[in-house]
């Protein structure tokens, strides 16, 4: 499937294996933090926005990764000690 979808003002066609809804949605959020560079930092490079949009991305994308490994870990934590208690009560009943 093809989308047409627009980024900072240039049109661009879109192939994927997402629905079309899925892929507007991205190029939005592209289209949104491009803008925010441009506006922020007067950058008037498209080249330069892009990159410094896509390195805002990519810091969002660590972060969140970064905080689901510590959530997925305190999970396991807790199922640990779920299970360890869960075995004592079997043992003493």
């Amino acid at each position: 499937m093809s989308v047409k979808v627009t980024i900072y003002g240039t049109e661009y066609p879109v192939r994927g294996e997402a629905d079309s809804d899925y892929i507007h949605e991205v190029a939005e959020y592209v289209d949104g933090k491009m803008k925010e560079v441009a506006d922020t930092l007067s950058v008037k490079s498209t080249t330069k926005v892009a990159i410094l949009a896509a390195l805002n991305i990519t810091d969002e994308l660590f972060r969140l990764r970064g905080s689901s490994d510590t959530e997925i870990g305190d999970i396991e934590e807790r199922l640990s000690l779920l299970a360890d208690r869960v075995r004592e009560g079997l043992s003493t009943g």
